[in-house]
């Protein structure tokens, strides 16, 4: 049986915020945010849209888990995601299991 392929994903709003989602079809799923699919999504007054990361997974309770994961995040911690700046991301980690204010 052939594994079956899960995304988690970023998108970045027109109005500069992010949206974070899971799917098992990226290119369907991001064809439904940019056309509007559901006037109740949180996406469909911030169009256009951009992906600014996605990661795939085979086991989709893990995805799930890491979006929720993710969606717990401050922006300058998804930031630093997106960038590609892990040792920010590490260093954000460190703060807030230290009970840092002004942690991301």
């Amino acid at each position: 049986m052939p594994f079956k392929t899960y995304y988690v994903y970023i998108l970045k709003c027109s109005d500069d915020s992010y949206y974070v989602g899971v799917t098992n079809n990226i290119i369907r799923r991001m064809n439904e945010h940019q056309t509007g699919r559901s006037i109740k999504s949180y996406t469909f007054d911030r169009r256009p849209l951009k992906l600014v990361y996605s990661r795939e997974f085979t086991n989709i309770l893990k995805a799930i888990a890491y979006e929720k994961q993710l969606k717990g995040w401050r922006r300058a911690k998804k930031e630093a995601l997106i960038e590609g700046r892990l040792d920010d991301l590490v260093e954000f980690s460190r703060a807030s299991s230290h009970g840092s204010t002004g942690s991301p």
